[in-house]
């Protein structure tokens, strides 16, 4: 295994399970080139750490934004949790903390400048911080989040909350020469309390959903998300994980 010091320096935590942190930077395509032998199982690679991290971002990210901004409201609060966490922001740290020469790759990852694509950096850092919640548990993680991205949360925009709708049609019609649209997926809570639940699709994928009291909301929650979401793809074609 690599001396992984200098890496764990930048991080700001020390692995008691470096084993952990290796997983974290295995890229599918690399795990899929190594050999196996006999009955050894296959090496592990960081979507499953990845799938984690996110859920652990958003809470540590959601909690930062209610402390330092108690005046924003929850939908306020969801838009401006998108800024944050989106792929373009969080590659944009992964490049800084040179997050890119440590990762394991397969060659056509490689030949094809994997190390400096938005979306291998932005996964592998949310798999990076599953990895510290894995090891180091929840203050460990919130630690990272809060020196890694107070920049980003200091400076978030707080403009436009509701004209995503518009931002994120100008955006796929550039990028995908598609509208989105928007459906109501789910119904939650009782009349006088409701919350509905909006799916926005963009082609034939589904980008994002988002709760709101409101179908208005909903829709420009979600539309803020997919917003997110392909202003920061490198491919131009990254719908939502399901």
């Amino acid at each position: 295994m690599p001396d992984y010091a200098e890496l764990e320096t930048v991080l700001g935590h020390t692995f008691r399970e470096r084993a952990l942190l290796e997983q974290a930077l295995r890229h599918a395509s690399w795990c899929n080139e190594q050999p196996q032998a006999g009955s050894e199982a296959k090496l592990e690679d960081n979507e499953r750490l990845e799938f984690l991290g996110d859920a652990v971002l958003d809470l540590v990210v959601g909690h930062h934004l209610m402390t330092r901004y108690p005046q924003l409201r929850e939908g306020e609060l969801s838009v401006t949790r998108a800024q944050v966490v989106s792929e373009a922001g969080l590659s944009e740290v992964a490049a800084q903390l040179g997050l890119g020469q440590w990762l394991m790759l397969g060659k056509g990852e490689e030949k094809s400048g994997g190390r400096t694509k938005p979306s291998i950096l932005a996964d592998a850092f949310e798999a990076i911080l599953a990895a510290v919640y894995l090891d180091g548990g929840f203050n460990a993680a919130q630690d990272m989040v809060s020196r890694l991205l107070a920049q980003r949360i200091e400076t978030v925009e707080f403009k436009g909350f509701y004209d995503f709708k518009t931002r994120l049609q100008e955006t796929s019609q550039a990028r995908l020469r598609a509208t989105p649209t928007y459906r109501v997926v789910q119904e939650q809570g009782p009349d006088h309390d409701k919350r509905f639940v909006v799916a926005v699709t963009i082609g034939e994928e589904e980008w994002a959903r988002a709760v709101g009291r409101s179908k208005k909301e909903a829709e420009q929650m979600a539309a803020a998300e997919a917003h997110f979401r392909l202003e920061g793809s490198d491919v131009g074609i990254r719908p939502k994980k399901k």
